[in-house]
């Protein structure tokens, strides 16, 4: 859903209305749901840009900062990136929760019936740093991996894939320990098929307790060595629409694309 500019105002004002569609059950159990809850991207508005890999589209989101690339056939995507050490953005309280989350997914733009995700949580309050990675096969439930150590500067790969559209895997290398978590979906059920038109590398402001978490200021996330598997073709993310996090404050961060990383900053 796009937006002009001439509208912008009305458009952060009215983010709920504008957010990609929930089924009354989709929101009644994200709302169920204390921590981290993943959702489709909320799109506020464009402008054209250019980019490495051609004319590309930048969409302003509340939650999404990354890229998008639009096609078919989407049945795997990766990436790694080095645990940034988030910090209090300003004029944050101490003792507020500020967080964002690094992850790579299929579909959730375009196709927002599901999303296969998975990825790396980084918060802080006060003093107190916390990670937590997790898998996620929207809209289903957030899960989280248990006993998986990660530490600020750790290298983290991330990897799913879609062996149909209701199964598949999610993996979380942390290339710095040599330690690996791997999530499998066997047929999810009800309403929650891929159409592995998107893929994505993205940086997320969450929701926790039915609403968006404060955003982190975590300076900078590269996705290096990103790929895509589209129609058995390994793909890189140039030409990927970007995204970038646009509150009622202004844009929250600023995304670019070479032709095998995605970088995302907080501004």
């Amino acid at each position: 859903m796009k937006f002009s500019t001439t509208i912008l105002g009305a458009a952060l004002l009215t983010t709920s209305v504008i957010a990609t569609p929930f089924t009354e059950r989709r929101a009644a159990r994200h709302a169920a749901r204390a921590n981290h809850t993943g959702r489709p991207a909320s799109k506020l508005d464009t402008l054209e840009l250019a980019s490495p890999g051609g004319t590309s589209d930048t969409e302003y989101s509340t939650n999404w900062s990354g890229a998008v690339l639009h096609g078919t056939g989407y049945t795997s995507v990766t990436g790694e990136f080095t645990v940034p050490k988030p910090k209090l953005p300003s004029g944050t309280s101490p003792s507020e929760k500020t967080c964002a989350s690094a992850w790579v997914g299929i579909d959730g733009d375009t196709c927002n019936s599901a999303i296969l995700q998975t990825g790396v949580n980084f918060c802080i309050q006060g003093d107190e740093v916390s990670y937590g990675a997790w898998y996620e096969w929207y809209p289903d439930f957030t899960y989280d991996f248990s006993d998986f150590q990660i530490s600020t500067g750790d290298v983290i790969k991330l990897t799913v894939t879609a062996t149909s559209k209701n199964s598949g895997s999610a993996v979380v290398d942390n290339v710095t320990t040599g330690k690996s978590v791997t999530h499998k979906f066997a047929g999810v059920d009800h309403d929650g098929d891929l159409c592995e038109t998107n893929a994505e590398w993205i940086v997320e402001d969450f929701m926790t307790g039915g609403k968006l978490v404060p955003l982190t200021d975590f300076g900078t996330v590269t996705f290096s060595k990103a790929e895509a598997i589209s129609g058995g073709k390994t793909v890189g993310p140039s030409g990927a629409t970007l995204f970038n996090i646009k509150k009622t404050q202004g844009v929250l961060t600023k995304s670019s694309i070479t032709r095998d990383s995605v970088t995302v900053s907080r501004v």
